[in-house]
């Protein structure tokens, strides 16, 4: 295999793992809203005890991107493809952790009846859900436009973010024997939140990866 063909072929091996990593955090994720919706505690559970593997393949990428740069030397694009690569598993990890949190609070909340339908929340989730999905099919295609609709998408989790906090205050007003429950919904509209900013990172990293300068994109 030539020098080139050797270094295609660990671009490939790093971007396998980036979708796994991807996928795994868009997994935990809905599995962490399912739990919460049902009061599922072993679910939120095993999604805590799960969170190893996303910071393990964190690091398998981070190691691999290391060896590509030092060994290969790539320039221009190639080097920025790395570079991104590194960036987009740090994003995807904290996507995994906010799973985590997700679940903790489903653990805290225990068995209590939820005060209210989690409609928000789980629209929140959806939003975020597909901005995942289109980060990871938008980094694999280098496709800008799919980034332009990341970022439109995070406008109306932020709406939703907004709508939600505004409706737990009022209600805390109302039934304060409910303050740790209201606290912890809130905390988890915090965490779908920044989710979707994080895939928002990713999107900025797609803008700079194909077109060499970096975008704002939470503008």
């Amino acid at each position: 295999m030539s020098v080139r063909g050797h270094f295609d072929a660990n671009l490939k091996v790093l971007q396998d793992k980036l979708m796994d990593l991807g996928n795994s955090a868009k997994v935990a994720l809905e599995r962490s809203i399912k739990a919460l919706e049902e009061k599922d505690i072993d679910t939120a559970l095993a999604i805590i005890e799960g969170d190893q593997k996303a910071d393990d393949l964190e690091e398998e990428i981070n190691d691999l991107a290391i060896l590509l740069i030092a060994k290969q030397q790539p320039v221009a694009t190639d080097l920025r493809r790395i570079i991104v690569a590194i960036k987009v598993a740090a994003d995807l990890e904290r996507i995994a952790d906010f799973a985590v949190n997700v679940a903790k609070s489903t653990i805290r909340i225990g068995n209590e009846p939820l005060i209210k339908p989690i409609h928000h929340i789980k629209e929140m989730h959806a939003i975020a859900s597909e901005m995942i999905q289109l980060t990871l099919e938008s980094f694999v295609e280098e496709d800008v436009a799919k980034a332009k609709k990341i970022a439109d998408m995070d406008d109306k989790v932020d709406d939703l973010y907004g709508e939600t906090i505004v409706e737990l205050l009022t209600l805390n007003k109302e039934k304060p024997e409910f303050t740790a429950q209201i606290t912890q919904l809130s905390f988890i509209c915090r965490y779908l939140e920044r989710a979707a900013d994080h895939a928002t990172n990713i999107a900025e990293g797609v803008f700079y990866l194909v077109k060499g300068r970096r975008y704002d994109l939470n503008e």
